[in-house]
């Protein structure tokens, strides 16, 4: 079974191919309903957009 998508992952993200790669929900299947599922999925890619974002900022910041 594939591991959880976590904050940390973010790192590993380059490219917006690579978010849509990244982000996997190991209970998929175990859910309810599919529109469930989707709901899941998309708060994993925003946490995770949400991490890089953060990211970024502290990059810029170092710059300065």
């Amino acid at each position: 079974m594939a591991r959880r998508t976590r904050e940390a992952d973010a790192e590993l993200v380059e490219t917006v191919d690579d978010l849509e790669e990244l982000v996997q929900d190991k209970r998929q299947s175990w859910r309810a309903n599919s529109s469930k599922a989707r709901r899941r999925q998309r708060r994993y890619k925003n946490r995770l957009t949400y991490e890089l974002a953060r990211m970024n900022l502290g990059s810029i910041g170092d710059n300065d």
